[in-house]
């Protein structure tokens, strides 16, 4: 171990290198491999939780939680651990279907990660022959990772290679269960059999720390496009450092794999927009920005706080900010993307970010969701359950609330939110966006928005279905709710929004004042050459308490066909010429009505129901239900420069 001054010498020029002008590198700039080394309790010493033994400090750990665990563990204490047949790998190529193998591999899992607590809570071996099989059964699959994430190539067609051994989200995720069994319970497994342990590490050896240090992986850097690595990265990362400081007892080796990670993580966080907007939406969030912080959470564990200047920077606040701040109400969020309008809130996480940034709202806002948080059980991110349940008194002690801010520009995302009141709900909510069209789980959605109002969906962003073979392909826009002309935007001349990063909005102006908030943007270059657009300047407004109005004025090389789309989750009726009604309800279910006033000397209206009957649309009927609609509004005349515009107000 290093002296206590040399520490403080290396934290200071690790602060200085953070801030510095040039630094590039905020994680594994700080330190070289050889200082880390210094740095890092050896394996040891190192006890980042109370040992199994320690039946004193387990008694500080939260009682109901760990209840929880023990109740679900008693009820799968008989749980056989299935084998997964190579069928249902091969779905994945046969019929696109990922879910019936996850489902499996998943439980598994979960089943695993619960009986550890619930020995770690009762303390009497009732577990350990359960847990001894678990690990023995998934030791023995073929792949830890996901046939979803397979290569899709002849080579593979749905089953694993395993010689050729690689790392997914999955594979990490499998590994950090191993190894929190072998920390808490090796000596009970050592007293059965030294094969247990010995096999986690070379499974684990084999199947995660060679391909990591010896073979490049795609999430660990841009691709060859130049998109920045997505969640994959930190998520990833978060597991390897979890699992390399408590399985890899060389210490050289393992102070090379975090620094390795360290390295890979700043790949991740590096071209991060500086606003610190998750493109990827707020249900991916807590596997990117939070996962950052589940990686520092541990280097901070490892040194002793050396790592703790990473806070500090404005970037890595804003990332956690972000969470709170695409919040449309207490269900609802921002679902720009492949993002989910209703995800989990993982409140105990949300709390210690908001804490390590000393953001006061960020940590009101995790712990609203507390009770919401400590009814789940582990299944992903699963050391994050042991830093839970020693923060439980101080969780339930802390100030509760939804920040729920008024005007939001991320100006490097180029999103923005607005609301009628801060702190409220009540009322209209906006949003809208620019960006581009090669964002990670990338929408063709330039110049889109979205209207709440009360916290409720009145125009929506359908976001995504369920994930199939279809998703991440070359056919990824062939499915409907990926594509332009099922979100709220123009079709010109028979023409959607292209998929890439060239196609992306310009000309942006976000303008906020009292009593209003408004975005303008040109979206041409977000579509096709062949749509004939010299122009297209959209401007979203929202006049508080009023009304949001959408004004399109466009130059087009020749006349055609111009048709603007409006999502919804109500059967809209045009009632007048001019206007249609959408019968929106309060949470009360009473029946508030909206108006979308239109030009009825411009457009004709037809309305459609969205028929749900692909494998993909199973997802958007289990987020919104089968109540899809989308309100075409299609120019009688369209001249070569004109302009539309409609505005959305209570009836």
């Amino acid at each position: 171990m290093m002296n206590t001054g040399k520490k403080c010498c290396l934290t200071i020029l690790a602060m200085m290198l953070a801030f510095g002008t040039h630094a590039q590198q905020l994680i594994s700039g700080a330190y070289t491999e050889e200082e880390l080394s210094d740095l890092l309790t050896p394996l040891s010493d190192w006890q980042p939780f109370p040992s199994l033994d320690d039946r004193d400090a387990w008694q500080q750990a939260d009682r109901d939680l760990l209840q929880h665990y023990l109740d679900f563990a008693n009820e799968n204490l008989d749980y056989e651990w299935p084998y997964i047949p190579a069928t249902k790998s091969l779905l994945i190529d046969r019929t696109g279907d990922r879910n019936e193998y996850q489902a499996i591999t998943f439980e598994k899992r979960r089943v695993l990660g619960s009986m550890i607590l619930a020995e770690i809570a009762e303390n009497e071996g009732r577990f350990i022959d359960p847990i001894i099989n678990g690990i023995w059964s998934i030791c023995e699959e073929s792949f830890w990772g996901v046939p979803a994430h397979l290569p899709k190539t002849e080579e593979y067609s749905g089953l694993m290679d395993v010689s050729k051994p690689f790392v997914d989200l999955f594979v990490a995720e499998t590994a950090t269960y191993l190894a929190w069994a072998d920390y808490f319970l090796g000596e009970k497994f050592d007293e059965i059999s030294p094969q247990i342990r010995k096999r986690i590490r070379y499974e684990t050896n084999k199947r995660v720390f060679e391909p990591l240090m010896n073979q490049h992986h795609g999430w660990m850097a841009a691709n060859e496009n130049g998109r920045p690595p997505n969640n994959w990265n930190p998520w990833i990362c978060s597991n390897w450092i979890n699992t390399a400081l408590l399985l890899e007892d060389d210490e050289e080796k393992r102070a090379a794999q975090v620094y390795k990670a360290m390295e890979v993580l700043d790949e991740f966080l590096t071209p991060y927009p500086e606003d610190g907007g998750c493109d990827e939406g707020p249900s991916y969030w807590g596997a990117a920005a939070a996962s950052l912080f589940d990686n520092i959470s541990l280097l901070n564990l490892a040194t002793d706080g050396a790592f703790q200047y990473v806070y500090e920077g404005q970037k890595v606040k804003n990332m956690g900010k972000f969470i709170y701040r695409a919040q449309i109400s207490e269900d609802y969020f921002l679902n720009f993307a492949d993002a989910d309008p209703q995800p989990n809130m993982a409140a105990s996480m949300i709390y210690r970010y908001g804490k390590a940034i000393a953001d006061p709202d960020m940590m009101r806002f995790g712990a609203y969701y507390l009770e919401e948080d400590a009814a789940s059980l582990p299944r992903f991110h699963y050391f994050r359950k042991f830093f839970e349940l020693f923060m439980q008194e101080e969780f339930r002690q802390a100030e509760k609330g939804l920040p729920l801010p008024k005007d939001v520009w991320l100006s490097d995302t180029q999103v923005m939110v607005a609301r009628d009141t801060e702190g409220s709900t009540e009322g209209f909510f906006f949003a809208a966006k620019g960006g581009h069209n090669d964002e990670s789980h990338n929408h063709n959605d330039i110049g889109n928005y979205v209207v709440f109002y009360d916290g409720l969906p009145l125009l929506i962003d359908v976001g995504r279905g369920t994930y199939t073979r279809k998703t991440f392909s070359d056919e990824r826009y062939t499915i409907w709710y990926n594509r332009s002309d099922h979100h709220n935007l123009p079709t010109v001349n028979g023409q959607v929004q292209s998929p890439g990063s060239q196609f992306r909005a310009s000309k942006l102006n976000y303008d906020v004042r009292k009593n209003r908030s408004s975005l303008s943007m040109d979206i041409s270059n977000a579509y096709p050459e062949d749509a004939g657009i010299e122009s297209w300047h959209r401007t979203l407004r929202l006049d508080r308490g009023k009304r949001v109005t959408v004004t399109d004025q466009y130059r087009l090389r020749e006349d055609g066909g111009l048709t603007q789309h409006l999502m919804t989750v109500y059967p809209a009726a045009v009632i007048s010429p001019g206007k249609i009604r959408i019968p929106f309800k309060n949470s009360a279910g009473e029946e508030m009505p909206f108006l979308v006033s239109y030009d009825p000397d411009k457009m004709d209206v037809k309305v459609e129901k969205i028929a749900l009957t692909e494998p993909e649309d199973q997802g958007v009927g289990e987020k919104w239900g089968d109540r899809i609609y989308r309100i075409n509004l299609e120019h009688k005349n369209p001249s070569q420069n004109g302009e539309t515009a409609f505005e959305i107000s209570r009836e």
